[in-house]
């Protein structure tokens, strides 16, 4: 916190600096005598009728009355990263979207609306990466009717905690009825480590393949997958899939996703057989994919984690993946019943296509 000349502590943040990242602290309520304050970091994105509303990292908002400031001031946009490779949001956003298309797109100015039949929020969301070109009202009731024709709910994919992220959309969205449903993480670190790991042994072979063969699918969603959802799963610029046979024919050990794209190497749907965890398997599907990226010219990897995945945190930290930033889907007021809200990746709306839930499979796989 700022001190002045005399040792106090001082507010340097006003309503003009809304759409900046401030720390503030402030008197908390009734606390006890030895927790008096508590501090607030995040993005500035409203202060209105004597309230602030300050969006942390996670994406949760916090509303401050002005009366219980204490100190406060503008901090750098992000900190800085002290391991992995530095990207911007707006890369990996893009970066991202490539290596899980929809069947279906549309340009709103620089939005990009999506949508696969309902398969995964992310193949059906809007990425608003820049301005829509109309005033955002009028963009969300054109996404709500977009959807609807195709018998979807609306989603917006935003992120937080970053420079660049959409803190004062998401804030604009909340006000407008709009529900976040889900928060996930996304992590970036470097295939180089994870490749040069041990190799595994002849007991641990991994089969890499073009695309996703039925015993892959099998672990990967057990009541099958649409042609709409093999369709998403097999987009990107250089697609792998790797499996681990396992004791049966037909019944992966483990299997695992990658694609490469330019420098980086997106991993995704590492699932391992519920009976055979904590056997280093998810490490073998790594490895493999990672030695195979890094043939391919890669440098960088990017994950995406969902925050109550401890297990998975736990693997990629060990590997030196660490967040970049919070992403989140929020869906549009009047439509928070009904499809599919328990994971990032599962169905949404009411078309046709399995959920992908992973069954009792310990689950490593990205949001």
């Amino acid at each position: 916190m700022e001190f002045s000349a005399h040792f106090r502590l001082e507010v340097r943040v006003t309503p003009a600096d809304v759409g900046k990242r401030v720390s503030v602290r402030r008197l908390r309520e009734d606390p006890p005598e030895s927790e008096k304050f508590t501090d607030t970091v995040g993005v500035l994105t409203s202060w209105d009728d004597g309230v602030l509303l300050i969006t942390r990292r996670s994406g949760e908002s916090v509303r401050i009355p002005e009366s219980a400031l204490v100190a406060g001031k503008v901090v750098p946009s992000a900190p800085a990263r002290r391991r992995g490779p530095a990207a911007s949001y707006e890369e990996l956003a893009r970066v991202a979207a490539r290596a899980w298309q929809p069947v279906e797109r549309e340009r709103l100015g620089e939005w990009e609306l999506r949508a696969a039949a309902g398969f995964t929020r992310r193949a059906n969301s809007v990425l608003p990466l820049g301005d829509p070109g109309v005033p955002l009202d009028d963009a969300l009731s054109l996404v709500q009717e977009w959807y609807a024709t195709r018998g979807l709910p609306a989603y917006v994919q935003t992120a937080t905690g970053a420079a660049g992220t959409q803190e004062l959309l998401c804030a604009e969205l909340e006000a407008r009825g709009w529900v976040r449903e889900v928060t996930a993480e996304m992590w970036i670190g470097a295939p180089a480590p994870i490749g040069d790991l041990p190799d595994p042994g002849p007991d641990r072979p991994v089969v890499l393949a073009r695309e996703a063969d039925e015993a892959w699918l099998g672990r990967y969603q057990r009541k099958g997958v649409s042609g709409v959802a093999l369709d998403v799963l097999g987009s990107g610029p250089s697609v792998w899939f790797a499996t681990v046979p396992g004791a049966e024919p037909g019944v992966p050990a483990a299997i695992g996703r990658c694609v490469i794209d330019g420098r980086w190497a997106g991993f995704a749907a590492v699932e391992v057989d519920p009976s055979l965890r904590r056997q280093g398997l998810a490490t073998t599907v790594m490895t493999a994919l990672a030695r195979r990226a890094l043939s391919e010219g890669a440098s960088a990897a990017w994950l995406q984690v969902e925050a109550d995945n401890a297990g998975a945190r736990a693997l990629y930290a060990g590997m030196g993946f660490a967040a970049h930033h919070a992403y989140h889907h929020y869906r549009g007021p009047q439509e928070t019943g009904g499809g599919s809200s328990t994971g990032a990746d599962e169905q949404v709306g009411h078309a046709s296509g399995g959920e992908i839930r992973g069954g009792a499979t310990e689950r490593y796989r990205s949001a």
